[in-house]
């Protein structure tokens, strides 16, 4: 292997934050990296330019090891770094499982009826017995069963999230759910959902790496638009949890927020856009406004959810989902 198929990076966010470069010790499985900050800011077009012309391509993360080399060589003041994964606009979505190195084959999937489900929103995989067939779940925030967590209820993420750090990962692969002890295991829980580590999504390497390791924040989906409400009620509730309705104000950020709205089950979801029918103007919440729950023609903004992503007024008594940003 050549050394300029074995480099990688990935860029921080805050502006005074480094850009981190990868360079590969290539060995046979081209497995052990050192990693380098570098003091640049940029976005993530940016980034993934710059690691191309300067290396090879923005980092590709495979395994728990390679997080894990990530987090400890970061300086303590630093929050966060770009990496290779980028989220499609209108990709197709592809199964995996959560365990790496561990092939997702779908004619070895015993699908339950009706399964899997074509709704945009239905992207985690259970199991259940009986009889013992797997259904995807509406979403990565779904109450499941974990079987490694002495029953206790979780979320998708969080059962991933335990799973990892207390063993190695959701039971992955049709040859662990086909093992005698993991039947028992499902039949003694009599749980519904019981989590496994299925998931689709549209999320891919920079560098064409078909790796399936995601290691999402726990609190990764209190963005995404699953909730429905006013755009008042959509106001208080990101106020109160996060920080405020989503505000567009680049391209990138623009990506972003039709990421999220893909997962929407409305036709439309709430942003941070009002229209101030008294000075006839648009313009977006922040933290130097306060709603005071009038609104004189009561028309705020909306995204498509799919589709162009393009822009629309509506009333603010309708009931859509919604984009929290912090």
């Amino acid at each position: 292997i050549s050394d300029d198929h074995c480099n990688a990076c990935a860029v921080l966010v805050h502006p005074e934050m480094l850009l981190l470069l990868s360079d590969q010790c290539c060995f046979m499985d081209c497995q052990l990296y050192q990693f380098h900050y570098i003091k640049e800011e940029k976005n993530w077009t940016e980034a993934q330019q710059y690691c191309r012309e300067k290396h090879t391509d923005l980092v590709t993360v495979t395994n728990m090891k390679d997080m894990k080399r990530l987090i400890n060589i970061s300086a303590g003041d630093q929050s966060g770094a770009w990496i290779g994964l980028y989220n499609q606009t209108n990709g197709t979505r592809t199964w995996y499982w959560s365990l790496p190195g561990v092939e997702f084959d779908e004619s070895e999937i015993k699908w339950a009826k009706g399964e899997p489900s074509h709704d945009w929103n239905h992207n985690c995989g259970t199991v259940s017995d009986p009889p013992g067939l797997i259904a995807d779940i509406v979403d990565y925030t779904c109450p499941t069963f974990v079987l490694c967590y002495n029953g206790n209820i979780e979320t998708w993420l969080e059962a991933q999230s335990y799973c990892r750090e207390k063993h190695t990962d959701l039971i992955s692969g049709m040859k662990q759910l086909q093992d005698e002890e993991v039947k028992k295991l499902i039949k003694s829980a009599g749980h519904p959902h019981i989590s496994i580590g299925l998931f689709r999504d549209t999320w891919m390497w920079s560098d064409g790496n078909s790796s399936s390791f995601r290691h999402w924040n726990k609190d990764f989906n209190n963005h995404q638009p699953i909730k429905s409400k006013t755009w008042p009620e959509a106001l208080t509730y990101c106020r109160g949890h996060h920080h405020d309705l989503v505000t567009i104000t680049n391209m990138d950020e623009q990506k972003l927020v039709q990421q999220e709205a893909q997962f929407a089950s409305t036709p439309f979801v709430w942003i941070g856009l009002r229209f101030n029918c008294s000075e006839s103007i648009w313009f977006w919440v922040c933290d130097n406004w306060t709603w005071n729950g009038q609104n004189d023609c009561n028309m705020f903004g909306v995204m498509q959810a799919r589709g162009e992503y393009q822009l629309f007024q509506r009333n603010g008594s309708e009931k859509f989902n919604f984009i929290c940003t912090n």
